[in-house]
Order: structure tokens, then sequence, then C-alpha cells
């Protein structure tokens, strides 16, 4: 039977913490557990820490992720799954991303962090491929655990250290244009994208040009584009009440 999904919540005049605005529902399937997320994963979806390490926690072998209802993700989010990751390591089990939103996609895609969460295709241990699978050798495993945790910090170093300055450009973006969090947040990708240059460096030019310095002429043609191409889709794509950027 599904687990209770956990309640968003909303902040209150004596609360100061982010709202959490993202739920889970966890199923136990055989030696594993299957976790579906929906809503928001930003800094306010910390609080959800403790409900996937107990989900983690009564797991066999770990977690599969369906990211697919996760409309929006930042470097919080990212940081929540890259900690639940880890303690998952620290167990001997994996966590896995069966599926994922675009936003997920896109968020994976620029931190370099999609191989962190390869998709297990015979996560069942009772699945006839299993049996045959090839074992390989104590070397070996030693070898890819190593290169594993290094790729690991790697990512999280990265995250922790770039989340600042995108963080800023976004609420510039957001105060320049008047758009919402999550435009802002969809400008920016796609700006990066079309620019061909990481999300923590468009962020630092966008941040530099508060104090003076000159902002690339493509980057400024890509951000009118992407500007443009978010007010086109309508009212109903933006928050009316726009959440501050973490």
């Amino acid at each position: 039977m599904p687990e209770p999904a956990h309640s968003a919540q909303r902040l209150t005049t004596l609360d100061a913490r982010p709202p959490c605005l993202a739920t889970i529902e966890a199923v136990v399937a055989g030696e594993r557990t299957d976790v579906t997320c929906r809503g928001e994963f930003d800094i306010g979806a910390q609080a959800l820490q403790s409900e996937l390490y107990a989900v983690l926690d009564r797991s066999a072998t770990g977690v599969d992720l369906d990211l697919g209802g996760v409309g929006f993700c930042d470097c919080g989010g990212l940081n929540l799954l890259l900690d639940l990751r880890r303690e998952a390591l620290a167990q001997g089990k994996t966590v896995t991303v069966q599926a994922y939103s675009p936003a997920v996609g896109r968020l994976l895609d620029l931190t370099g962090a999609r191989e962190l969460f390869v998709t297990e295709d015979s996560g069942n241990s009772d699945a006839p491929a299993a049996e045959h699978a090839p074992v390989p050798d104590e070397r070996s495993q030693a070898v890819e655990v190593d290169q594993e945790l290094r790729l690991e910090v790697d990512q999280l170093r990265r995250a922790m250290r770039t989340r600042p300055t995108i963080d800023v450009a976004r609420g510039i973006v957001m105060a320049t244009f008047g758009l919402s969090a999550e435009d802002a947040w969809t400008v920016l990708v796609t700006a990066s994208q079309n620019t061909n240059t990481k999300l923590h460096h468009l962020a630092q030019d966008l941040v530099g040009a508060v104090h003076g310095a000159q902002v690339p002429e493509e980057l400024r043609q890509q951000m009118a584009v992407a500007v443009a191409k978010v007010r086109d889709a309508g009212p109903e794509s933006q928050s009316p009440l726009p959440r501050p950027a973490v």
C-alpha cells in the first residue's frame, strides 16, 4: 500500500523556513522501493530529507525515483538527491532515477550529474537476466566505487560553489523582467543552452553586469529571445505570486 504523501508546508508568520512545495509517495516493490515525487524541488524540499532517509532505511537494496511530476528543480533539489544517493552508498544500496521531467533532465545535464542516477533495467533481483549477469572481480568493484565517489564529491562541490551566483542571477532576471521564479529559471536555462555556456558562467556574467561589467552581445540577444518566449507562452505559465529565489 502507498505510504502517506508528505504534505506541503506553507510559511507562517513565525516560520522563516522556505515552504516545502513537494510531496513523495513510496511503494515497496520487492527488495526495492518505488518513490514518486511531485511538486517543486528547491531548498524547501530539504524538509523531505528525513522522510526519504526513512524510506531508504526500510528498503533492502535501495530506491527507484520517479521525478516525472517534478515541475521545478534547482540546486537545492539537486543537493537533496545527491544527499540521498550518498546515504544509500554508505548503506551499500543504490538510488536510481526511472523517470524525470524536462526541468529535472535539464538540471542533471547542466551539472553533469545524470550519470550518478543511471537507470537500472534489472533493479528487481528476481529478474531472469540478473541470474546470469557477470559478476566483476573485487578489484574492479573497488575501482568503480572509488571513481564513483570521487565524481559525486566533485558534483557536490560544484553545486555548492555555484548555487549562490545562480540564485542571485535568477533574482536579477525576476526583478529586471518581472518574471516568476520558475520563468526566470527557464530563461536562464534556455539562454545557457542557446549560447552553449555553462549555467554558472552565464550567471557570473549577469551578476557582473550589476557591477558595471559588459554582458556579451550573444548573451544579451539570447536572454531577450528567452524572455520573449516565456511571455508569449501566456499568463497561465507564470505564477501569480512569484516565489523568491533561493
